[in-house]
């Protein structure tokens, strides 16, 4: 990735993890799927502390999710894994 000097560093966060993945997703957006190994796909995030927060909570079993919206998002994020979006 090329950076200019104008432009702020980006960072991302990166998880092969699909439940991780589909929690984030529902509060954070997907910036980008990573299919350069065969074997997994990496979904992308940008890293921000609100996200890093988050991340430890879902570690900690301390996020509450409503069931229906984590199967729908899971079909969104399989969804997308075999699309090849």
């Amino acid at each position: 990735m090329k950076m200019s000097k104008e432009s702020p560093v980006q960072h991302f966060y990166k998880t092969s993890d699909l439940g991780l993945a589909t929690t984030l997703s529902i509060r954070f957006p997907v910036r980008a799927i990573d299919r350069n190994n065969p074997r997994k796909v990496l979904f992308i995030f940008d890293f921000t502390d609100e996200l890093k927060d988050f991340v430890d909570k879902f570690w900690r079993n301390e996020v509450v999710v409503e069931p229906q919206t984590f199967i729908n998002q899971l079909k969104n994020i399989k969804t997308r894994i075999y699309s090849g979006e």
